[in-house]
Protein backbone atom coordinates (compact mmCIF):
# COMPACT_ATOMS: atom_id res chain seq x y z
CA UNK A 1 0.00 0.00 0.00
CA UNK A 2 2.90 2.30 0.69
CA UNK A 3 4.68 1.88 -2.42
CA UNK A 4 1.33 2.83 -4.26
CA UNK A 5 0.93 6.01 -2.11
CA UNK A 6 4.76 6.36 -3.10
CA UNK A 7 4.56 5.64 -6.73
CA UNK A 8 1.28 8.63 -6.82
CA UNK A 9 2.82 11.18 -4.97
CA UNK A 10 6.08 10.78 -7.05
CA UNK A 11 3.88 10.98 -10.07
CA UNK A 12 1.62 13.97 -9.26
CA UNK A 13 5.63 15.98 -8.30
CA UNK A 14 6.24 14.42 -11.63
CA UNK A 15 3.45 16.22 -12.89
CA UNK A 16 3.46 19.33 -11.89
CA UNK A 17 6.42 19.73 -12.58
CA UNK A 18 5.93 19.09 -16.23
CA UNK A 19 3.10 21.69 -16.17
CA UNK A 20 5.46 24.72 -14.55
CA UNK A 21 8.59 23.68 -17.15
CA UNK A 22 5.77 24.40 -20.18
CA UNK A 23 4.07 27.42 -19.74
CA UNK A 24 3.01 28.66 -22.53
CA UNK A 25 1.74 24.69 -23.24
CA UNK A 26 -0.22 24.53 -20.17
CA UNK A 27 -1.51 27.90 -20.42
CA UNK A 28 -2.90 27.16 -23.89
CA UNK A 29 -4.37 24.08 -22.45
CA UNK A 30 -5.89 25.71 -19.48
CA UNK A 31 -7.94 28.20 -22.18
CA UNK A 32 -9.88 25.68 -23.68
CA UNK A 33 -11.03 23.89 -19.99
CA UNK A 34 -11.72 27.33 -18.64
CA UNK A 35 -13.91 28.61 -21.48
CA UNK A 36 -15.93 25.06 -21.54
CA UNK A 37 -16.50 24.99 -17.71
CA UNK A 38 -16.99 28.89 -17.38
CA UNK A 39 -19.71 28.16 -20.17
CA UNK A 40 -21.67 25.36 -18.84
CA UNK A 41 -21.29 26.95 -14.82
CA UNK A 42 -22.53 30.13 -16.33
CA UNK A 43 -25.39 28.64 -17.89
CA UNK A 44 -26.35 26.99 -15.09
CA UNK A 45 -26.38 29.67 -13.03
CA UNK A 46 -28.17 32.45 -14.96
CA UNK A 47 -31.02 29.78 -15.61
CA UNK A 48 -31.01 29.34 -11.94
CA UNK A 49 -30.79 32.66 -11.36
CA UNK A 50 -33.72 33.61 -13.60
CA UNK A 51 -35.97 30.69 -12.28
CA UNK A 52 -35.27 32.06 -8.55
CA UNK A 53 -36.18 35.43 -9.60
CA UNK A 54 -39.21 34.51 -11.67
CA UNK A 55 -40.54 32.66 -8.34
CA UNK A 56 -39.62 35.04 -6.26
CA UNK A 57 -41.67 38.01 -7.77
CA UNK A 58 -44.92 35.12 -7.05
CA UNK A 59 -43.77 34.36 -3.58
CA UNK A 60 -46.28 36.34 -2.16
CA UNK A 61 -49.34 34.33 -3.67
CA UNK A 62 -49.80 30.68 -2.50
CA UNK A 63 -49.36 28.07 -5.38
CA UNK A 64 -53.39 27.12 -4.96
CA UNK A 65 -54.04 30.70 -5.97
CA UNK A 66 -56.17 30.41 -9.54
CA UNK A 67 -56.87 33.35 -12.03
CA UNK A 68 -60.21 32.73 -14.23
CA UNK A 69 -60.09 35.19 -17.25
CA UNK A 70 -61.02 34.88 -20.88
CA UNK A 71 -57.30 34.37 -21.21
CA UNK A 72 -54.94 31.56 -20.74
CA UNK A 73 -51.33 31.67 -19.12
CA UNK A 74 -49.92 29.05 -20.95
CA UNK A 75 -50.41 26.85 -24.46
CA UNK A 76 -53.86 25.63 -25.07
CA UNK A 77 -55.89 23.26 -27.64
CA UNK A 78 -58.12 26.59 -28.22
CA UNK A 79 -57.74 27.69 -31.31
CA UNK A 80 -57.25 31.54 -31.43
CA UNK A 81 -60.38 32.39 -33.55
CA UNK A 82 -62.07 30.98 -30.64
CA UNK A 83 -60.35 32.68 -28.04
CA UNK A 84 -60.87 35.92 -29.67
CA UNK A 85 -64.75 35.19 -29.21
CA UNK A 86 -64.55 34.48 -25.23
CA UNK A 87 -66.40 37.38 -23.02
CA UNK A 88 -64.79 39.08 -20.30
CA UNK A 89 -65.40 37.54 -16.57
CA UNK A 90 -67.95 40.35 -15.17
CA UNK A 91 -67.97 42.16 -11.84
CA UNK A 92 -71.31 40.32 -11.19
CA UNK A 93 -69.77 36.80 -12.17
CA UNK A 94 -67.36 37.41 -9.21
CA UNK A 95 -69.83 38.34 -6.62
CA UNK A 96 -71.66 35.38 -7.95
CA UNK A 97 -68.86 33.10 -6.96
CA UNK A 98 -67.94 34.72 -4.25
CA UNK A 99 -71.65 34.21 -2.63
CA UNK A 100 -71.98 30.43 -3.46
CA UNK A 101 -68.65 28.60 -4.03
CA UNK A 102 -67.82 26.90 -0.89
CA UNK A 103 -64.14 26.63 0.30
CA UNK A 104 -63.31 30.11 -1.15
CA UNK A 105 -60.65 32.04 1.28
CA UNK A 106 -60.75 35.54 -0.14
CA UNK A 107 -61.97 36.26 -4.00
CA UNK A 108 -61.16 39.67 -5.86
CA UNK A 109 -62.06 41.26 -8.70
CA UNK A 110 -59.12 42.61 -11.11
CA UNK A 111 -58.65 45.10 -13.69
CA UNK A 112 -55.69 45.18 -16.09
CA UNK A 113 -55.21 48.61 -17.73
CA UNK A 114 -52.47 50.71 -18.94
CA UNK A 115 -49.82 52.33 -17.43
CA UNK A 116 -51.09 56.43 -16.37
CA UNK A 117 -49.37 59.56 -15.21
CA UNK A 118 -49.92 60.62 -11.23
CA UNK A 119 -49.48 64.46 -10.02
CA UNK A 120 -49.06 66.11 -6.37
CA UNK A 121 -48.86 69.54 -6.73
CA UNK A 122 -45.48 70.19 -9.21
CA UNK A 123 -44.50 66.89 -9.17
CA UNK A 124 -45.27 63.91 -11.89
CA UNK A 125 -44.44 60.76 -11.86
CA UNK A 126 -45.21 58.79 -15.82
CA UNK A 127 -45.91 55.50 -17.07
CA UNK A 128 -47.33 54.35 -13.21
CA UNK A 129 -48.28 51.11 -13.37
CA UNK A 130 -51.98 51.07 -11.80
CA UNK A 131 -53.77 48.02 -10.24
CA UNK A 132 -57.79 48.80 -9.68
CA UNK A 133 -58.49 45.51 -7.43
CA UNK A 134 -61.11 44.78 -4.40
CA UNK A 135 -60.29 45.00 -0.93
CA UNK A 136 -59.75 41.12 -1.00
CA UNK A 137 -56.97 41.21 -3.16
CA UNK A 138 -55.32 42.07 0.28
CA UNK A 139 -55.25 38.78 1.78
CA UNK A 140 -54.63 37.26 -1.79
CA UNK A 141 -51.64 38.63 -1.79
CA UNK A 142 -50.68 39.17 1.83
CA UNK A 143 -49.65 42.69 0.95
CA UNK A 144 -47.60 44.58 4.13
CA UNK A 145 -49.02 48.27 4.56
CA UNK A 146 -46.05 50.05 6.24
CA UNK A 147 -48.06 53.47 6.71
CA UNK A 148 -52.01 54.24 6.71
CA UNK A 149 -53.93 51.39 5.98
CA UNK A 150 -55.38 49.36 2.50
CA UNK A 151 -59.01 50.60 1.48
CA UNK A 152 -62.16 48.36 3.59
CA UNK A 153 -65.34 46.77 1.49
CA UNK A 154 -66.92 49.75 1.66
CA UNK A 155 -64.69 51.83 -0.12
CA UNK A 156 -64.44 49.21 -2.46
CA UNK A 157 -67.89 48.75 -3.06
CA UNK A 158 -68.44 52.67 -3.58
CA UNK A 159 -65.40 53.26 -5.69
CA UNK A 160 -63.94 55.79 -3.06
CA UNK A 161 -61.41 58.30 -4.35
CA UNK A 162 -59.07 56.47 -2.17
CA UNK A 163 -55.38 55.22 -3.20
CA UNK A 164 -52.32 53.36 -1.87
CA UNK A 165 -49.16 53.47 -3.12
CA UNK A 166 -45.68 51.59 -4.06
CA UNK A 167 -42.29 53.02 -1.84
CA UNK A 168 -40.74 54.32 -5.07
CA UNK A 169 -44.59 56.33 -5.92
CA UNK A 170 -44.58 57.83 -2.62
CA UNK A 171 -40.68 59.18 -2.26
CA UNK A 172 -41.09 60.56 -5.93
CA UNK A 173 -44.16 62.41 -4.96
CA UNK A 174 -44.04 63.50 -1.48
CA UNK A 175 -39.94 62.58 -0.47
CA UNK A 176 -39.74 62.52 2.87
CA UNK A 177 -43.43 64.26 3.78
CA UNK A 178 -46.23 61.92 4.77
CA UNK A 179 -48.33 60.88 2.11
CA UNK A 180 -51.46 59.65 3.98
CA UNK A 181 -54.28 62.23 3.63
CA UNK A 182 -52.68 64.10 0.48
CA UNK A 183 -54.76 64.43 -2.82
CA UNK A 184 -53.04 63.48 -5.91
CA UNK A 185 -54.60 63.42 -9.31
CA UNK A 186 -55.26 60.55 -11.63
CA UNK A 187 -57.41 59.84 -14.81
CA UNK A 188 -58.52 63.62 -14.09
CA UNK A 189 -59.52 63.10 -10.38
CA UNK A 190 -58.41 63.69 -7.80
CA UNK A 191 -57.73 60.79 -4.96
CA UNK A 192 -56.43 60.13 -1.05
CA UNK A 193 -53.71 59.18 -0.38
CA UNK A 194 -54.65 56.19 2.48
CA UNK A 195 -51.34 54.11 2.90
CA UNK A 196 -48.03 53.12 1.42
CA UNK A 197 -47.37 49.47 0.77
CA UNK A 198 -44.00 47.85 1.98
CA UNK A 199 -40.58 48.67 -0.05
CA UNK A 200 -39.94 45.60 -1.71
CA UNK A 201 -37.29 45.97 -4.54
CA UNK A 202 -37.17 45.82 -8.56
CA UNK A 203 -36.20 42.51 -10.25
CA UNK A 204 -34.64 42.17 -13.67
CA UNK A 205 -38.34 41.95 -15.47
CA UNK A 206 -39.83 44.90 -13.44
CA UNK A 207 -43.20 44.11 -12.28
CA UNK A 208 -42.28 45.40 -8.77
CA UNK A 209 -45.52 46.40 -6.34
CA UNK A 210 -42.89 49.67 -5.88
CA UNK A 211 -43.96 51.51 -8.99
CA UNK A 212 -47.51 50.57 -8.61
CA UNK A 213 -50.68 52.29 -7.01
CA UNK A 214 -53.93 50.06 -5.56
CA UNK A 215 -57.27 51.60 -6.48
CA UNK A 216 -60.88 50.38 -5.73
CA UNK A 217 -61.74 48.18 -9.42
CA UNK A 218 -65.49 49.40 -9.52
CA UNK A 219 -63.89 53.23 -9.64
CA UNK A 220 -61.88 52.56 -12.32
CA UNK A 221 -64.96 50.21 -13.91
CA UNK A 222 -66.99 53.48 -13.74
CA UNK A 223 -64.03 55.23 -15.82
CA UNK A 224 -63.44 52.78 -18.50
CA UNK A 225 -66.71 51.40 -18.63
CA UNK A 226 -67.66 47.43 -19.06
CA UNK A 227 -67.29 46.74 -22.46
CA UNK A 228 -63.96 48.87 -22.76
CA UNK A 229 -61.04 46.90 -24.45
CA UNK A 230 -58.76 48.89 -23.56
CA UNK A 231 -58.72 46.84 -20.01
CA UNK A 232 -59.72 43.11 -19.25
CA UNK A 233 -60.87 42.03 -16.30
CA UNK A 234 -60.03 38.76 -13.78
CA UNK A 235 -61.37 37.02 -11.14
CA UNK A 236 -58.44 35.98 -8.65
CA UNK A 237 -59.68 32.98 -5.94
CA UNK A 238 -57.48 31.73 -3.06
CA UNK A 239 -59.42 28.36 -2.21
CA UNK A 240 -58.77 27.40 1.93
CA UNK A 241 -55.86 25.63 2.70
CA UNK A 242 -55.82 21.86 2.83
CA UNK A 243 -58.86 21.09 0.25
CA UNK A 244 -58.67 19.15 -2.73
CA UNK A 245 -58.07 21.80 -4.88
CA UNK A 246 -58.80 19.75 -8.19
CA UNK A 247 -62.17 19.55 -7.03
CA UNK A 248 -62.32 23.38 -6.13
CA UNK A 249 -61.50 23.79 -9.87
CA UNK A 250 -63.92 21.23 -10.84
CA UNK A 251 -66.92 23.08 -8.74
CA UNK A 252 -65.90 26.88 -9.92
CA UNK A 253 -66.03 25.53 -13.36
CA UNK A 254 -69.70 23.72 -13.35
CA UNK A 255 -70.81 27.05 -11.38
CA UNK A 256 -69.76 29.45 -14.09
CA UNK A 257 -70.94 26.95 -17.02
CA UNK A 258 -74.24 27.22 -15.14
CA UNK A 259 -74.21 31.42 -14.77
CA UNK A 260 -73.39 31.76 -18.36
CA UNK A 261 -75.80 29.16 -19.62
CA UNK A 262 -73.08 26.86 -21.07
CA UNK A 263 -74.87 23.57 -23.10
CA UNK A 264 -73.02 20.29 -22.63
CA UNK A 265 -71.95 19.99 -25.88
CA UNK A 266 -70.35 23.52 -25.70
CA UNK A 267 -66.95 23.87 -24.35
CA UNK A 268 -65.81 26.59 -21.52
CA UNK A 269 -65.65 29.84 -23.01
CA UNK A 270 -62.71 31.01 -20.05
CA UNK A 271 -60.05 29.66 -18.52
CA UNK A 272 -59.22 29.06 -14.98
CA UNK A 273 -55.55 29.59 -14.64
CA UNK A 274 -53.48 28.06 -11.71
CA UNK A 275 -51.01 29.18 -10.21
CA UNK A 276 -48.92 26.02 -9.83
CA UNK A 277 -49.58 25.51 -13.39
CA UNK A 278 -48.15 28.72 -14.19
CA UNK A 279 -44.59 27.88 -12.25
CA UNK A 280 -44.54 23.95 -13.56
CA UNK A 281 -44.37 25.97 -17.08
CA UNK A 282 -41.85 28.05 -15.86
CA UNK A 283 -39.77 25.45 -14.39
CA UNK A 284 -40.31 23.36 -17.83
CA UNK A 285 -38.85 26.67 -20.26
CA UNK A 286 -36.22 27.06 -17.68
CA UNK A 287 -35.38 23.12 -17.89
CA UNK A 288 -35.32 23.20 -21.65
CA UNK A 289 -33.34 26.37 -21.33
CA UNK A 290 -30.34 25.01 -19.09
CA UNK A 291 -30.64 21.47 -21.87
CA UNK A 292 -30.00 24.01 -24.76
CA UNK A 293 -27.27 25.95 -23.40
CA UNK A 294 -25.33 22.66 -21.71
CA UNK A 295 -25.66 21.16 -25.33
CA UNK A 296 -23.75 24.34 -26.31
CA UNK A 297 -21.61 24.66 -23.85
CA UNK A 298 -20.66 20.95 -23.91
CA UNK A 299 -19.20 21.66 -27.44
CA UNK A 300 -16.82 24.33 -25.69
CA UNK A 301 -15.88 22.09 -23.33
CA UNK A 302 -14.95 19.12 -25.92
CA UNK A 303 -13.20 21.56 -27.71
CA UNK A 304 -11.14 21.74 -24.58
CA UNK A 305 -10.78 18.35 -23.89
CA UNK A 306 -9.25 17.49 -27.35
CA UNK A 307 -7.16 20.36 -26.60
CA UNK A 308 -5.65 19.21 -23.44
CA UNK A 309 -5.56 15.17 -25.43
CA UNK A 310 -3.42 16.65 -28.29
CA UNK A 311 -1.26 18.68 -26.04
CA UNK A 312 -0.60 15.24 -23.96
CA UNK A 313 0.10 13.41 -26.91
CA UNK A 314 2.40 15.86 -27.78
CA UNK A 315 4.07 16.23 -24.63
CA UNK A 316 4.15 12.14 -24.79
CA UNK A 317 6.06 13.05 -27.99
CA UNK A 318 8.72 15.55 -26.74
CA UNK A 319 8.80 13.19 -23.38
CA UNK A 320 10.12 9.65 -25.30
CA UNK A 321 13.52 10.23 -24.11
CA UNK A 322 12.90 10.58 -20.68
CA UNK A 323 10.42 8.06 -20.45
CA UNK A 324 12.51 5.52 -22.12
CA UNK A 325 15.43 6.46 -19.14
CA UNK A 326 12.97 5.95 -16.35
CA UNK A 327 11.62 2.41 -17.39
CA UNK A 328 15.83 1.94 -17.84
CA UNK A 329 16.24 3.11 -14.53
CA UNK A 330 13.33 0.42 -12.81
CA UNK A 331 9.99 2.65 -13.47
CA UNK A 332 6.60 0.90 -14.07
CA UNK A 333 4.22 1.54 -16.07
CA UNK A 334 1.93 2.44 -13.88
CA UNK A 335 4.24 5.40 -12.28
CA UNK A 336 4.55 6.46 -16.29
CA UNK A 337 0.66 5.97 -16.77
CA UNK A 338 -0.24 8.11 -13.57
CA UNK A 339 2.32 10.82 -14.28
CA UNK A 340 0.61 11.48 -17.38
CA UNK A 341 -2.44 11.12 -16.18
CA UNK A 342 -2.20 13.53 -13.21
CA UNK A 343 -0.90 16.07 -15.48
CA UNK A 344 -4.04 16.18 -17.59
CA UNK A 345 -6.30 16.33 -14.90
CA UNK A 346 -4.36 18.76 -12.75
CA UNK A 347 -4.61 20.87 -16.24
CA UNK A 348 -8.47 20.31 -16.29
CA UNK A 349 -8.77 21.35 -12.43
CA UNK A 350 -7.12 24.43 -12.91
CA UNK A 351 -8.92 25.40 -15.76
CA UNK A 352 -12.37 24.31 -13.93
CA UNK A 353 -11.24 26.26 -11.00
CA UNK A 354 -10.44 29.29 -13.16
CA UNK A 355 -13.58 28.86 -15.03
CA UNK A 356 -15.22 29.23 -11.76
CA UNK A 357 -13.49 32.14 -10.19
CA UNK A 358 -14.58 33.78 -13.66
CA UNK A 359 -18.12 33.47 -13.46
CA UNK A 360 -17.45 34.04 -9.78
CA UNK A 361 -16.62 37.76 -10.78
CA UNK A 362 -19.20 37.68 -13.68
CA UNK A 363 -22.46 37.01 -11.36
CA UNK A 364 -20.99 39.69 -9.22
CA UNK A 365 -20.39 42.20 -11.40
CA UNK A 366 -23.54 41.85 -12.93
CA UNK A 367 -25.59 41.65 -9.65
CA UNK A 368 -24.37 45.64 -9.58
CA UNK A 369 -25.95 46.61 -12.52
CA UNK A 370 -29.15 44.57 -12.44
CA UNK A 371 -30.26 46.13 -9.25
CA UNK A 372 -31.98 43.72 -7.09
CA UNK A 373 -31.61 41.09 -9.41
CA UNK A 374 -29.15 38.40 -7.79
CA UNK A 375 -26.86 35.55 -9.64
CA UNK A 376 -26.63 32.37 -7.88
CA UNK A 377 -23.43 30.66 -7.81
CA UNK A 378 -24.52 27.82 -5.84
CA UNK A 379 -22.45 24.78 -4.54
CA UNK A 380 -23.84 22.25 -6.64
CA UNK A 381 -23.03 24.07 -10.05
CA UNK A 382 -19.79 24.27 -8.32
CA UNK A 383 -19.59 20.15 -7.31
CA UNK A 384 -20.71 19.97 -11.18
CA UNK A 385 -17.50 21.98 -12.55
CA UNK A 386 -15.13 20.18 -10.54
CA UNK A 387 -16.39 17.01 -11.39
CA UNK A 388 -17.01 17.76 -14.87
CA UNK A 389 -13.70 19.40 -14.99
CA UNK A 390 -12.43 16.51 -13.57
CA UNK A 391 -14.01 14.18 -16.12
CA UNK A 392 -12.72 16.18 -19.20
CA UNK A 393 -9.32 15.65 -17.99
CA UNK A 394 -9.54 11.64 -16.87
CA UNK A 395 -10.78 11.39 -20.34
CA UNK A 396 -8.40 13.49 -22.38
CA UNK A 397 -5.15 12.26 -20.24
CA UNK A 398 -6.07 8.62 -20.36
CA UNK A 399 -4.97 7.62 -23.74
CA UNK A 400 -2.21 9.57 -24.25
CA UNK A 401 -1.33 7.91 -20.87
CA UNK A 402 -1.17 5.08 -21.94
CA UNK A 403 0.50 5.17 -25.10
CA UNK A 404 3.64 6.96 -22.92
CA UNK A 405 3.24 3.60 -20.44
CA UNK A 406 3.29 1.30 -22.91
CA UNK A 407 6.92 2.36 -24.79
CA UNK A 408 9.39 0.34 -24.99
CA UNK A 409 12.71 1.60 -22.65
CA UNK A 410 15.42 0.73 -25.49
CA UNK A 411 13.16 2.13 -28.19
CA UNK A 412 11.81 5.21 -26.36
CA UNK A 413 15.10 6.11 -25.71
CA UNK A 414 16.68 5.64 -29.55
CA UNK A 415 13.69 7.59 -30.59
CA UNK A 416 14.37 10.25 -28.69
CA UNK A 417 18.12 10.54 -29.40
Amino acid sequence: MLIYLRVLKESFYFAVNALINNKLRTFLSLLGVTIGIFSIIGVLAAVDSLKQEIKGSISSLDNSTIYLMRFSFGPTDVPQWKREQFPDVTFEEYQYIKRTLPDVKAAAFALNVGPETIKYQDETVSNVQVAPVTNDYYDIEELQVVNGRFYNEQESLSGAPVIVMGDEIANSLFGSADPIGKRVRLYGRKFTVIGVLKKEGSGLFGGSKDTMVMVPANLVRRIYGNNNKASFPGIVIKPESGIDVPEFVAALKQKLRAYRGLKPDEIDNFFINQLQGFTDFIDNITGQMSVIGLIISGFSLLVGGFGIANIMFVSVKERTNLIGIQKSLGAKNKFILFQFLFEAVILSLIGGLIGLILVWLVSLLASQFTGDFEFILSPINILLGTIVSSFIGLISGILPAISASKLDPVEAIRTGM
